[in-house]
C-alpha cells in the first residue's frame, strides 16, 4: 500500500513547476505547528483468532467499530514533523466467547466483543512529496508516510500494551490553514491488549483450534477522515543564496572602481588642462581655453546609495574652478544627480540635494563664498552610461 500511494504521488507531483524546488530557512520553535481532529473506524484482529474460522472482513460487526483521534504537531522541516496522537472509543475484543453451556462459541456477537480503549502515540511524519519534489506552499495533496510508537489501554479489562504504528497520511489543503486530511493506520502490540483468556478454549472450538499457540501480538486497522488547522506561522522562507549575493557584491565593487578610475584618469586630464591654461594666461585676458573649462561642468563621483565623496582625488579636480571663482568673483552652480536604476523618486531626490550640499561645503572649504554658490537637485537620472556615472555632482561657473 505505501509503494503503491508513492508511486502515485510522485507521478502527479512530478508536473509540478520546477522552480518550486529550493532551499528553505529554519523556522523558530512556535512555527508550523497543527492541529487534527479526525472521525476513526477500525477494524481489530486479536492473537486469540488463531485457530478459528473466523470472517476477515474488517466491516463484520464482530470486528468493527467507530472511534475519534485528536493530534498536536510540529513540522521542523518541509519534510520531518513529530505529532502526539490520541485516540480512543470503542474496540472489539475479537476471541471465543462463552455460550449459554459455558463452552467457547467460534464468532462472538457485537456486544459481547464491544471494549472501551485509548491508544496514544508519538509519531515521526515524512512529507514524501516535499523531500521527493521539493517543497511547495500551494501544492494541494502532500503524501506523509509515518511510524510511531506509545501506549493503549483497554478499559474494559484495565490491561496495558506498548503499541507501534505506521500509516499513511494524506493531506489535501483547502486553504493556508485548513487541510482535509485522509490517515491509514495499522497498529500492533502485545498479546494482551484485548483481554486473552488463555489457550484452552481452542480445544473446545470443535477441533478447528486444536492445541495451536495464539498469534503473538493484538492488531487494529484504522481509516480516519478529519481537519487539519495549521497553527501560528504558516509556511518556510527560502534561504538566501550567499555565494551569489558575494558574487554579485564583488562584481559591483569592480565594475564601481572601474568606472571610478575612468572618471579620475578624464578628470586628471581636464585638471592639468586647467593648470597649464592658468599658468599661461594674460593679466588683462582669460585665455579661451580656461573659459571654456570654467564653463564645462566639473565632476565628482559617489558610490551607491552615498553622500560622502568617492574618492578625495575628485577634489583636486574642482580646486581650478574654485580659485578662478574667488579671483573673479564669480558665481558657482553645484548640480547634485542620482542614478534612476536604484532608489525610489524621492530617496533620489534627497540623495541628489545631500550630494550637492556635500560638493558646496568643500568649495567653501576651497575658499569661495557660500552666498557664491548656488545648488541644485536633479534627482535620479539616466544621462551618462553606464548608469552609474549619474551617482555624481557637477561644479561650473554660471
Amino acid at each position: 500500500m505505501i509503494l503503491a500511494f508513492a508511486s502515485i504521488s510522485v507521478a502527479s507531483m512530478a508536473q509540478e513547476d520546477p522552480t518550486q524546488k529550493y532551499s528553505v530557512a529554519t523556522n523558530s520553535f512556535w512555527s508550523n505547528w497543527f492541529f487534527q481532529v479526525n472521525g476513526a473506524w477500525t477494524a481489530f484482529y486479536s492473537n486469540e483468532e488463531k485457530g478459528g474460522d473466523y470472517d476477515k472482513s474488517p466491516f463484520k460487526d464482530f470486528r468493527s467499530a467507530p472511534g475519534f483521534s485528536v493530534a498536536l504537531g510540529k513540522w521542523f522541516t518541509p519534510g520531518l514533523g513529530l505529532r502526539t496522537k490520541f485516540s480512543a472509543l470503542d474496540g472489539r475484543s475479537v476471541q471465543p466467547q462463552l455460550d449459554a453451556n459455558k463452552r467457547y462459541t467460534l464468532q462472538p456477537t457485537k456486544d459481547q466483543a464491544k471494549i472501551k480503549y485509548w491508544n496514544a502515540q508519538e509519531q515521526i511524519l515524512f512529507n514524501v512529496s516535499n523531500l521527493l519534489c521539493g517543497y511547495n506552499e500551494t501544492r494541494v495533496w502532500n503524501f506523509v508516510p509515518y511510524i510511531g510508537a506509545g501506549v493503549a489501554r483497554n478499559c474494559s479489562f484495565n490491561t496495558y500494551e506498548l503499541v507501534a504504528s505506521a500509516g499513511l497520511l494524506n493531506t489535501f489543503r483547502l486553504s493556508k490553514r485548513v487541510l482535509l486530511n485522509l490517515d491509514l493506520n495499522f497498529n500492533m502490540c502485545g498479546d494482551d491488549f484485548e483481554g486473552r483468556i488463555g489457550h484452552t478454549y481452542y480445544k473446545d472450538l470443535g477441533g478447528k483450534g486444536g492445541n495451536h499457540e495464539p498469534a503473538n501480538h493484538d492488531r487494529w486497522f484504522t481509516g480516519e477522515l478529519g481537519l487539519t488547522f495549521n497553527l501560528g506561522k504558516v509556511g518556510w522562507e527560502k534561504t538566501p543564496d550567499v555565494d551569489a549575493i558575494k558574487a554579485l557584491s564583488q562584481s559591483q565593487i569592480d565594475a564601481l572602481n572601474a568606472q571610478l578610475n575612468d572618471a579620475n584618469a578624464e578628470n586628471a586630464r581636464l585638471n592639468a588642462k586647467l593648470r597649464d591654461a592658468l599658468a599661461n594666461q594674460k593679466p588683462a585676458e582669460t585665455p579661451k581655453s580656461v573659459r571654456e573649462f570654467v564653463t564645462t561642468p566639473i565632476s565628482v563621483f559617489f558610490n551607491l546609495n552615498k553622500t560622502d565623496i568617492a574618492s578625495q582625488k575628485d577634489l583636486v579636480n574642482i580646486q581650478g574652478v574654485a580659485k578662478y571663482a574667488t579671483e573673479n568673483n564669480t558665481n558657482l552652480l553645484v548640480t547634485g544627480y542620482a542614478d534612476s536604476a536604484t532608489g525610489t523618486p524621492d530617496h533620489n531626490m534627497w540623495l541628489s540635494e545631500e550630494r550637492a550640499k556635500t560638493v558646496a561645503e568643500e568649495l567653501v572649504k576651497l575658499g569661495v563664498s557660500r552666498d557664491k554658490i548656488e545648488t541644485v537637485a536633479k534627482g535620479g537620472v539616466d544621462e551618462l552610461s553606464p548608469i552609474s556615472f549619474n551617482r555624481r555632482a557637477t561644479v561650473q561657473v554660471k
